[in-house]
């Protein structure tokens, strides 16, 4: 875990970016508040509002990131004045809070826009928990929430704009063989039954803080598509949590909410969050403990006791989104993970034939859009593989099986990578042999995707090819002959039956 944070690739430094500009953004939110005369209370939903601003918009595009910042507040204060004006009414208070779960995780079925507004919705009811919210307090609060989104757009829009420069991030659908309309609605109704459980269940533990249960059943169910993604996460959540913690009494107690070094050390956390978050979930867990931990010190009620119900509560809401998609409508990580396995492979041969038919003289062929859906697609290949790949698995012969398919897919997109490499090369000129191996490439991967019992043909003995994109071809031939077998397994025993 810790070589993969320090270790882990930053292409572009667009983790580093990510981060920076979420600090500059989010301060700049808080500074506005303050100018405007807002309470700390303000101040901090404030900061929150514009944290996820930031976090949770992610459309492929940079008017459609515009449009979906401006939907935020449409639909958090509405959020907010409902959980504000319920506090004196529990019982309704938590059905309106079960209904924003379910609807929340519902809206995915609408793509990236669907999942921020349903993000935000939830955040804004959990903000007015954890704020303890008055309906007196909503005028200042909403006013908080308008001033810091627009604050976080003049930064991510104006100031520091940097995917202009971009290509449009490819975000790919789900995959056709699960269903978009039937994960996303299994997840809503397998949410609120794990919400609805880790409510009950919180509420015992404390009157007070039983959201922490819910939330974290929330943020367990976000991202994830199968039940072996969900348990993967939960337990990366806990142990987040529990690292989280120990910083926060070694770095956070001994500060008593004193304002500028707390101040200093939650913009760090923040930094923790957005840097962290691509490449591991528990250390994201880690900064968001002690994000929280330091806004609690902040209000003035940090104690010990608090931090011990802080992970019982992140403990029960694990254990709701557990029991949920073990028992409640569960989602196979086997459908999920082969839907989203045979997505890449036919990714691979559109830019295969992109690439060729750049190499061939075709003016409009560009396999570079081709190659970031690749890269996007074998993002949810590892993320829904992760539960097969987990050092705690104790499937050893399923899990040798699942790194070899993630070793052998990777070689195929640093084959294409070097194959698109040579199309955008003017020199580069069309080879007869190119076609040929573009059909073999074709063929093979009809004979991994399309469900036929044909063989892949075998190309280790081949000669060994000529620099330049037949050497590619080549390569990315022996890499789809070699994942025939792992894909190939028996029924009893398949790939991703976890």
């Amino acid at each position: 875990m810790l070589k993969r944070v320090f270790t882990a690739p930053d292409p572009g430094r667009a983790r580093l970016r990510f981060a920076a500009r979420a600090v500059l953004g989010i301060g700049l939110a808080v500074l506005v508040c303050a100018a405007a005369g807002h309470s700390l209370t303000g101040a901090v939903t404030g900061g929150l509002a514009a944290l996820l601003a930031l976090f949770t918009v992610a459309d492929p595009t940079v008017r459609g990131q515009a449009v979906t910042t401006v939907l935020l507040p449409v639909v958090g204060i509405p959020v907010l004045a409902a959980a504000s004006a319920l506090h004196a009414q529990p019982l309704l208070r938590d059905l309106v809070l079960l209904a924003v779960v379910g609807a929340g995780v519902y809206a995915r079925r609408w793509g990236p826009r669907g999942h921020s507004l349903g993000v935000f919705a939830f955040m804004t009811f959990f903000v007015a928990q954890f704020l303890h919210a008055t309906p007196g307090q909503l005028p200042e609060l909403s006013v908080a929430v308008v001033l810091s989104v627009l604050s976080a757009a003049a930064v991510r829009f104006g100031l520091w704009c940097y995917e202009r420069r971009l290509p449009p991030a490819a975000a790919p659908a789900p995959p056709g063989g699960t269903g978009l309309a039937r994960v996303t609605t299994r997840q809503a109704v397998q949410a609120v039954a794990g919400a609805g459980f880790a409510l009950v269940a919180g509420d015992l533990m404390s009157g007070q803080r039983w959201y922490w249960a819910v939330g974290a059943t929330w943020w367990v169910f976000v991202n994830t598509a199968s039940r072996g993604e969900t348990l993967v996460r939960g337990f990366r959540r806990v142990l987040g949590t529990v690292l989280g913690i120990g910083l926060g009494v070694l770095v956070v107690a001994p500060l008593h909410g004193a304002g500028l070094p707390t101040a200093l050390l939650v913009a760090v956390s923040v930094f923790g969050i957005f840097y962290t978050a691509a490449v591991s979930y528990t250390w994201m867990m880690l900064w968001v403990t002690v994000l929280a931990t330091s806004l609690y010190g902040l209000l003035g009620v940090l104690t010990p006791g608090l931090l011990a119900l802080r992970l019982g509560e992140t403990a029960v809401g694990a254990l709701g989104a557990w029991l949920a998609v073990l028992f409640v409508l569960p989602v196979s990580t086997h459908a999920v993970t082969d839907a989203w396995i045979q997505r890449a492979l036919r990714c691979v041969h559109a830019c295969t034939a992109e690439a060729a038919a750049r190499l061939a003289g075709t003016a409009d062929a560009d396999p570079a859009p081709r190659v970031a859906e690749l890269e996007q697609l074998l993002g949810r290949v590892r993320l829904s593989v992760a539960p097969l790949v987990h050092p705690l698995n104790p499937m050893f012969g399923r899990k040798r099986r699942a790194r070899q398919v993630l070793r052998l897919l990777d070689d195929c997109a640093r084959e294409i990578r070097g194959l698109v490499a040579v199309a955008a090369d003017p020199e580069a000129s069309h080879d007869a042999r190119l076609a040929a191996a573009c059909w073999r490439v074709e063929a093979a991967v009809e004979a991994l995707t399309g469900g036929g019992a044909e063989p892949v043909a075998d190309v280790t003995a081949r000669p060994a090819a000529d620099a330049g994109a037949l050497a590619h071809l080549h390569g990315l031939e022996r890499a789809l002959t070699e994942l025939s077998a792992p894909l190939r397994a028996p029924s009893g025993s398949p790939l991703v039956g976890a």
